[in-house]
């Protein structure tokens, strides 16, 4: 049970602070090495690995090693690892702290921090189906949560990891079309990002492929399909997968 278990941040990220507050939220325990919050905050990492049960890796992809090998003689048999960091494998984890200990990866976002986050998971080598269930547990108390294999972690990094900045640029990108109509900045905004969040909304509960539901919103001659053309001809679609392609790309080459 989660509950049972005390969870340790090493990091201080937008994300450590998105998933302790929902934690905290959900009467989880939670202790931090480097951030300043509502957690007990440790005064080292060693300290909090020696407090926890399970540690969790917020740190840029660089650091994980060195963080890795100065907490390396406090980790024990009971401890299971979880990494946020992009890009860097359960192998390369597994091999710094060369013992033969649980380790999840997850990719998750930002949009935890409002408890609509999107993360996906996947086991290293010595991690159980039970650590897996564990970690999707914590996970889905900051939204919802996926386990994937983790030759395709990269791909959700492109779409879900990084895609809350992409589906920032398309709302600012429709605003600025309906201020350019004489909207008020303000206005277009929340027009823009209210549509946003109703179409999602429309793809999870409905089940239905996101093309039935555009065609649901397009009549012959009517003024959507209008707009549509333009985005075809405009390779929004293509530019868009390539976003996803390009993304995924430079996460492979994080670690």
């Amino acid at each position: 049970m989660l509950k049972d278990k005390k969870i340790g941040f090493i990091g201080a990220g937008t994300m450590a602070k998105a998933i302790m507050k929902g934690l905290g939220n959900s009467g989880i325990t939670t202790l931090a090495s480097d951030i300043i919050s509502q957690p007990e905050v440790m005064t080292n990492n060693k300290e909090l690995v020696r407090k926890s049960d399970i540690i969790i890796l917020s740190v840029k992809p660089f650091a994980v090693e060195s963080i890795l090998k100065e907490i390396n003689n406090e980790l024990t048999a009971n401890h299971l690892i979880v990494s946020i960091a992009a890009g860097v494998s359960t192998e390369k984890i597994e091999n710094v702290i060369d013992k033969k200990l649980p380790v999840i990866r997850v990719m998750p976002n930002t949009p935890a921090l409002v408890g609509e986050g999107m993360s996906a998971v996947c086991k290293g080598k010595f991690a159980t189906d039970e650590h897996s269930a564990l970690i999707m547990e914590l996970f889905k108390a900051v939204g919802r949560c996926i386990e994937v294999k983790e030759e395709l972690i990269n791909a959700v990094t492109g779409i879900s990891g990084s895609g809350p900045a992409f589906i920032y640029l398309i709302i600012e990108a429709l605003a600025d079309g309906g201020v350019k109509l004489g909207l008020k900045k303000e206005v277009a905004i929340e027009l823009a990002a209210q549509t946003t969040l109703g179409a999602a909304k429309m793809v999870l509960e409905t089940g239905k492929h996101p093309a039935l539901l555009k065609d649901e919103v397009t009549t012959p001659g009517g003024c959507t399909i209008a707009g549509l053309a333009v985005m075809e001809n405009e390779k929004v679609r293509s530019a868009l997968i390539k976003t996803v392609q390009e993304t995924a790309k430079v996460a492979s080459e994080l670690g």
